[in-house]
């Protein structure tokens, strides 16, 4: 029996749930394909890690009456690039959130998100933001502007992207995006700190059976969202915190130190060729900024240092609503580091690892900029998973090794070759490299 998120399953699922996307075409409109077949001919480009529409489209195109199009991404009718794009701009992003949950509560149900799970018995979320469009001509109602030194006018696209990460663990898992727009009512122009809120009270509900500590850097260390997180949701935060964006919660740190207030623990590590010395200090219930209805929170800091030179190799101080003792310090500054991963293995690796999340694949005049970039981040998570649960998956990419020969592999297979489903096509590629399977 197939499992349930297994390539082929999954995008049998896909095709089920998109062919009730809303259709703005009017009867008399040429409606010869689907907008099911426009969505997955776009979702198909990122999942093979195409760099243009119109190749992929190629690559995918009909031989005798079959074709991987319909075999690997069940489309019946293969648009070309440009109607691809049409079919898409009347979408909304938000149309395409369910799917991302879809894959992760069936994750949670096979008990696979465990592995997230740290030490201090909590799943941690990183939050951080993403450019992932920029022009200085192209521009739609979506679009976010910005001058520069010169005066010339940037249009440009913007989103949280919060995503599951541990240290330690290879992978991340990517959850809905928000997308940071220009809202209706508003004369301020959107930013990450409301967009932040926002994704909060659109999904802080799918957490209500986990603890969660949300992480970030400074720009998320003010008291509007970290109250938010500790009083209305009930769930953690372990925020970057600099002292020259929180003078008066510092005042309070230089004086705790002048007066040996600060509860300290120093260990000594080796890193391979030398020691390093890693000296924490914290403090709980300090005020987060001046005022009397300030935030109590609590701070910690992290110096590393070369055990022979001194030189300073880290230095990074947060701030968390987790109650620091000398048993979890420890703990809770490499859960607050983990924070970085968001940017390596997630938004590097969307920019720079095939998935080409900076790359204009189609901008529209309504949404369709979000669309593919939510489709894209959907691409990633689906990888992600397989690489998790399918052995077949994890085999190869392990035998191939780098992540670029694995897609071009795949790219060329399906260009020259049909195959009847993913699973057919990842035998055929085992059988080729010698890999043995594992026993049904």
């Amino acid at each position: 029996m197939r499992q349930k998120l297994s390539l082929q399953n999954i995008m049998v699922q896909f095709r089920q749930r998109w062919e009730n996307l809303p259709d703005a075409r009017m009867p008399n409109n040429n409606t010869k394909y689907a907008i099911v077949d426009g969505v997955l001919a776009a979702f198909a480009v990122f999942f093979m890690q195409s760099s243009s529409f119109l190749a992929h489209q190629r690559l995918l195109q009909s031989k005798k009456g079959r074709n991987n199009a319909r075999s690997l991404f069940q489309i019946e009718e293969l648009p070309s690039d440009q109607q691809i794009r049409n079919l898409i701009d009347p979408l909304s992003a938000e149309h395409f959130q369910t799917d991302f949950w879809m894959l992760l509560d069936e994750l949670k149900e096979q008990q696979r998100l465990l592995q997230f799970r740290n030490d201090l018995n909590t799943y941690a979320i990183a939050l951080d933001g993403v450019n992932f469009f920029s022009s200085e001509k192209i521009s739609c109602p979506k679009c976010l502007k910005r001058e520069d030194r010169t005066g010339t006018e940037h249009f440009y696209h913007s989103a949280i992207t919060p995503v599951f990460v541990k240290a330690g663990q290879t992978q991340v898992l990517p959850l809905p995006p928000e997308f940071i727009t220009l809202q209706d009512g508003s004369e301020k122009q959107d930013c990450e700190r409301v967009a932040a809120k926002r994704w909060l009270a659109q999904h802080h509900k799918h957490f209500d059976d986990y603890s969660i500590t949300y992480l970030g850097d400074d720009l998320y260390a003010n008291q509007p969202l970290c109250q938010l997180i500790a009083e209305t949701y009930r769930q953690f935060f372990i925020f970057v915190c600099k002292p020259e964006s929180h003078a008066g919660l510092y005042e309070w740190i230089d004086f705790l130190g002048q007066t040996q207030s600060l509860e300290k623990v120093s260990q000594r590590l080796w890193n391979g060729k030398y020691g390093e010395i890693w000296q924490y200090r914290f403090s709980n219930q300090v005020p987060l900024r001046n005022g009397s209805d300030a935030l109590q929170v609590n701070w910690l800091e992290l110096v590393i240092s070369n055990e022979d030179t001194g030189q300073i190799l880290y230095q990074n101080s947060f701030v968390t609503n987790h109650e620091i003792t000398v048993a979890n310090v420890t703990q809770l500054a490499q859960i607050g580091r983990t924070r970085w991963k968001i940017e390596n293995e997630n938004n590097n690796t969307l920019k720079t690892k095939g998935y080409h999340l900076e790359h204009n694949f189609g901008h529209g005049q309504q949404d369709l900029a979000n669309v593919l970039a939510t489709l894209n981040m959907l691409a990633f998570l689906i990888h992600t998973i397989q690489e998790m649960t399918e052995p077949a998956y994890r085999r190869l990419r392990q035998a191939l090794g780098a992540r670029e020969t694995f897609f071009d592999d795949l790219r060329a297979l399906t260009r020259y070759m049909l195959f009847d489903s993913w699973d057919d096509l990842f035998t055929f590629m085992q059988e080729g490299l010698e890999i043995a399977s594992e026993p049904p």
